[in-house]
């Protein structure tokens, strides 16, 4: 006997959006305008490769969220990659330094954000459909 799969398609289609026009815009404003992004946010000066690496990655995020539109449950992959790469980022990364007391004050909206989209991804994928 099938079993009924329950799928929020509202929060489904806002993650693929906010993906889009977060991490996409986002991914992109580092590719073309790197140093008024990192000032803006005050950020200190980072390597050119591995910030070019993040915006390369939050870039190609937003543009398979666009196809994730037209099929939601074909793309479901792309929101579960997000959520597994910044939940190890807040165990691996975050964490450690606010245990330590390391953490820097200039990514507490950073660290919003990206928790905004755990919470939201957490939210929208239908694990039962998924697994």
């Amino acid at each position: 006997m099938k079993r009924q799969i329950n799928v929020r398609w509202g929060w489904l289609k806002f993650m693929y959006w906010y993906t889009i026009i977060g991490a996409g815009g986002f991914g992109v404003a580092i590719v073309l305008l790197p140093e008024t992004v990192r000032s803006f946010f005050g950020w200190p000066q980072q390597d050119p490769i591995v910030y070019g690496v993040t915006a390369s990655v939050w870039t190609a995020f937003g543009i398979l969220s666009i196809f994730g539109l037209r099929s939601p449950l074909k793309f479901l992959p792309v929101l579960l990659m997000q959520l597994c790469y910044k939940s190890v980022w807040f165990i691996g990364v975050i964490f450690p330094l606010l245990i330590s007391g390391d953490f820097p004050t200039y990514a507490i909206l950073h660290v919003i954000i990206m928790g905004s989209y755990v919470v939201g991804d957490l939210i929208a994928i239908p694990f039962s459909y998924l697994f």
